[in-house]
């Protein structure tokens, strides 16, 4: 195997045109190598990403930037985060072990899409834009489009994320992230992350999100449209009705999905209140 270490996103991205379909990007190698490792990868070309950039966190354009090689424990710790969009703090913490979230990037989670990730699942309830280039130029998508399938993306072979732009959240504004996994560390049964704006006692937008039930991110419509315009006390049992069955088939992760959502709102509403 061929190992190259690129110094820019934009030698990156030329190196990926360059070398085909055999060549693969790395940046902190938590998803990447584990499935090396199984033989489900096999790629005959490393491009490395870690020298292209270093973690950061730029407040402008009314909101938040993020570099793409900014490891999963950099979430945790940003007193920009904290201030600006918690919930990425919040799920990150879940995202596997010490040493995943120290090595792992969150252009790397976005960019793998494993249908259990926790932050393609917030990246969609913050309604972010996942910055990328190519040897054709630069782009934004909106990350509601970026996830399409298992582990499949919009990006083009030749294209890898440089930033991650979340926009400013509204005021009178709260957030939350609820998962359940069967042991700390593992792999998501259901999380859900929610997103909610209050005018006075109701509901002005909702936004719900689910991971690990589907092939991508699953966007809880039927729930969010319940919430909106209305108190979000009086709707709780119809949410989580309608959470779960937006999960297919309706069996155990239908019902924990409810579950977390009906948490996720009511935690959500509180903090919006407190802001």
């Amino acid at each position: 195997m061929r190992y190259v270490r690129a110094s820019s996103f934009e030698e990156a991205a030329g190196l990926l045109a360059e070398l085909g379909e055999d060549a693969r990007a790395i940046a902190g190698g938590q998803s990447l190598v584990p499935m090396m490792n199984l033989r489900l990868a096999r790629p005959a070309v490393l491009v490395d990403l870690s020298g292209a950039g270093e973690p950061s966190f730029e407040r402008g354009g009314g909101g938040v930037v993020i570099g793409a090689l900014t490891r999963h424990c950099d979430l945790e710790r940003s007193a920009v985060i904290a201030e600006e969009c918690p919930i990425l703090a919040e799920a990150a913490r879940f995202i596997g072990n010490v040493r995943v979230r120290n090595r792992g990037t969150i252009g790397g989670s976005l960019a793998h899409a494993d249908p259990a990730g926790e932050l393609p699942c917030v990246a969609v309830a913050l309604g972010a834009s996942i910055r990328t280039v190519s040897p054709r130029g630069v782009r934004a998508l909106p990350a509601g489009e970026f996830f399409q399938t298992y582990f499949t993306t919009a990006l083009e072979p030749d294209e890898v994320v440089t930033h991650v732009e979340v926009p400013a959240l509204p005021p009178h504004t709260g957030s939350s992230f609820q998962e359940l996994a069967r042991r700390v560390g593992d792999f998501a049964v259901s999380a859900v992350a929610a997103v909610i704006t209050l005018a006075g006692d109701h509901c002005r937008d909702a936004r719900l999100v689910a991971c690990a039930v589907a092939q991508r991110p699953l966007e809880l419509t039927a729930a969010e449209g319940v919430l909106r315009g209305a108190k979000p006390e009086d709707v709780l049992d119809e949410i989580e009705s309608r959470a779960g069955a937006a999960v297919s088939p309706n069996g155990y992760k239908a019902a924990v999905t409810g579950v977390l959502a009906r948490r996720a709102v009511v935690e959500a509403v509180d903090r919006a209140r407190a802001r």
